[in-house]
């Protein structure tokens, strides 16, 4: 608050205004700000797209809300599956229920339990309730199809947060989806995955929901099991494939977001904050990649928009100043 006060007090005296001005003009944005932060929030049913995703991209948006990935990442799950992709991996934002994708600066002193406790599990129940897979949509009850599973959990680790999540579909048990959330480079899960892809047969839905991995060289030398990279690659990596992940990290300074949705390649977006931040958080698409984009893709994409010539400091300098 001492911070805030004297900031007014340095652009009143910039700008050759009382205090009392300035105070009055921050309380009508804060007004503003937060009446929009209520609209955004308002529930919206009418598509899969709501207004409250942000700024557009060539196909795809950014989704502020959590219901808003969640519909995304269905839609792109469903796609891919249509397209006959059984075995897919799913990287979700953790944004627990009551926040948004660029409201907080996310800390999990918890570890894996809170995180999965507080965004991942509820985001992948929710996630199952959305996607419908049956394994033969010619011949499916639409009405049946309409109805929501019944989505059921099994906690495996409970130290690693990890779960096994169940959707028994009303369409029959051909067309239940399972998903393993938080695996990691463990052989028993590697083992796990391997019993479940078994046993969901070639048909059906199976999902690795935010596995603690990125690659198969994340697994490295075990001396313990000594086979663990070759088991992986085997298990997961020849079968099962990326088809909505969306990333959160900084480049040259600058708030970004890699997102992929199944059949695009991956959009590269940034933030740019304005006067109703955080409330309606502007993005600007900077381009596409075909592989996984690195920082130094998006410091080359930045440096090309005029909105980012200058580094975040400089702009919220001058936004003061004005």
């Amino acid at each position: 608050m001492e911070r805030v006060k004297k900031m007014r007090e340095e652009i009143a005296q910039l700008e050759g205004r009382s205090l009392e001005e300035v105070e009055i003009e921050a309380q009508k944005r804060k007004e503003q700000a937060e009446a929009m932060n209520l609209k955004l929030k308002e529930p919206q049913t009418t598509s899969q797209e709501t207004p409250r995703t942000a700024q557009q991209g060539k196909d795809l948006s950014v989704p502020i809300l959590p219901q808003d990935q969640i519909l995304q990442a269905a839609s792109a799950i469903e796609r891919a599956f249509q397209d006959g992709i059984t075995r897919q991996i799913v990287r979700l934002a953790l944004i627990p229920e009551d926040q948004s994708l660029f409201e907080y600066e996310r800390q999990w002193p918890g570890g894996a339990q809170q995180m999965y406790r507080e965004a991942a599990g509820p985001l992948a129940r929710k996630l199952l309730e959305e996607i419908r897979a049956p394994t033969s949509p010619d011949n499916v009850d639409k009405t049946l199809l309409k109805q929501a599973p019944n989505v059921t959990t099994q906690i495996i680790w409970d130290f690693d947060g990890s779960a096994l999540i169940t959707a028994e579909a009303a369409t029959g048990a051909q067309d239940d989806v399972q998903a393993l959330v938080f695996s990691n480079t463990d052989t028993k899960y590697t083992r796990d995955i391997q019993t479940i892809d078994k046993a969901m047969g070639p048909n059906r839905l199976l999902m690795l929901i935010n596995p603690f991995w990125r690659n198969v060289e994340s697994w490295g030398f075990n001396i313990l099991a000594p086979n663990g990279k070759q088991m992986a690659q085997e298990v997961i990596f020849d079968k099962f494939q990326e088809t909505y992940v969306l990333l959160q990290f900084s480049a040259r300074g600058e708030e970004c977001v890699a997102l992929k949705a199944y059949p695009q390649d991956w959009q590269l977006y940034a933030l740019l904050e304005d006067d109703y931040w955080p409330y309606e958080p502007k993005i600007i698409r900077l381009g596409q990649t075909k592989e996984e984009p690195k920082s130094s893709d998006f410091a080359e994409l930045l440096n090309q928009r005029e909105e980012f010539k200058m580094s975040r400091n400089m702009r919220q300098m001058q936004r003061r100043i004005k």
